[in-house]
């Protein structure tokens, strides 16, 4: 089976590592992957390489992730054809695939995003290509019920998963212990700006180490100093393996404003290192039942009480059922679910032409 994979930005992040981390597991099956991009950064060529992919990216557009690019539909045209199935990722990638693709070929979506708009919103666009979409794969409860309210036939509709990876790491030498972690892209919808403020409300805290990069970057390090906290407070930057800064952490905090999923909250779960979550999203669920502490979004008072506690051991999240849990996402179990979605909505498309 061969799938083109598109992806609407080829940049460090979630989404991204989910497809990749399908991509390779599926090839043990027998899948081949094409993979294909529309914005692109030299981080996320990167990213790809480091999981063994190089990716054809368009190139000289912006905003593909969320637009709706006729222009891209028709770069992708040629890219697309031969492959027995389309799997696209964010809105730009399924909605420019599906003006382009064959009647024969199934389309497969996956939305990783919260669908809050960053520009102007395209629902009614969104409404009329979901018609052509064979399997929905929504991450994370807000991407279910939107596009479930724009009338998306609700057995074509099932709750995306990501893997994750980087279980078996021991952590990096020279890392003190206790010490505070956090891993993501450094923007506003992760709060890695709540996480600083909360830093400085712990008097006597270990060292925080705030793993990744991205656009708040500049104005985190300053913060930081500003609040006087800059001996404490280290930013590692972008790390292929993030889990040998999580491993054997004392605890690991997800601020985030949004947050679909967060497969370095698993993945943190999986090492055995509690985590510290908002309530925002999917996070009660992945926090849910005692595996993890849960705190009010942009309350850097609340989160650095919690963090307290855990530091302390007065907050103490159930560690083996949280590993249970991390336990279902590792990939070659992920891909054999969506190899079963793909496997299927190939027999319906070939069943719906022998009818016609």
């Amino acid at each position: 089976m061969l799938v083109a994979r598109i992806i609407g930005i080829l940049d460090p992040g979630g989404a991204q590592l989910s497809a990749f981390r399908l991509s390779r597991a599926l090839a043990r099956h027998g899948v081949e992957t094409r993979l294909l991009a529309g914005d692109a950064t030299p981080a996320g060529h990167a990213q790809a390489r480091e999981h063994g992919f190089e990716v054809e990216a368009v190139g000289g557009m912006h905003g593909l992730q969320w637009m709706p690019s006729p222009a891209f539909a028709e770069w992708l045209a040629p890219r697309i054809a031969g492959a027995d199935l389309v799997h696209a990722h964010m809105f730009g990638a399924w909605w420019a695939a599906a003006q382009v693709i064959a009647d024969d070929v199934p389309l497969v979506a996956s939305e990783h995003n919260t669908l809050s708009w960053p520009g102007r919103p395209h629902a009614a666009a969104m409404r009329r290509t979901l018609p052509r979409v064979d399997r929905f794969f929504a991450h994370g409860p807000a991407a279910l019920a939107y596009v479930r309210a724009l009338g998306m036939d609700q057995r074509r509709l099932v709750a995306g998963t990501s893997s994750i990876a980087g279980t078996r790491v021991r952590p990096l030498p020279g890392l003190p212990v206790p010490r505070i972690v956090q891993a993501s892209r450094l923007a506003p919808d992760k709060g890695p700006d709540v996480l600083v403020d909360a830093l400085a409300l712990l008097g006597d805290a270990p060292p925080a180490y705030i793993v990744g990069d991205g656009r708040m970057r500049p104005e985190l390090e300053e913060r930081v100093r500003a609040l006087g906290i800059a001996d404490r407070v280290t930013f590692p930057g972008w790390q292929h393996t993030p889990g040998r800064w999580v491993t054997g952490a004392s605890v690991y905090v997800v601020p985030s404003r949004e947050e679909a999923f967060s497969q370095s909250a698993v993945l943190a779960m999986a090492l055995g290192v509690p985590v510290v979550g908002t309530t925002v999203e999917a996070l009660p669920e992945v926090l849910g039942d005692g595996r993890g502490i849960l705190v009010a979004p942009e309350d850097p008072e609340a989160l650095a009480q919690a963090i307290a506690g855990v530091l302390a051991g007065r907050l103490r999240p159930d560690l083996d059922a949280a590993r249970r849990y991390a336990a279902r996402f590792q990939p070659a179990r992920v891909a054999r679910a969506y190899l079963r979605h793909y496997r299927a909505v190939l027999a319906e498309r070939r069943n719906s032409a022998f009818s016609e």
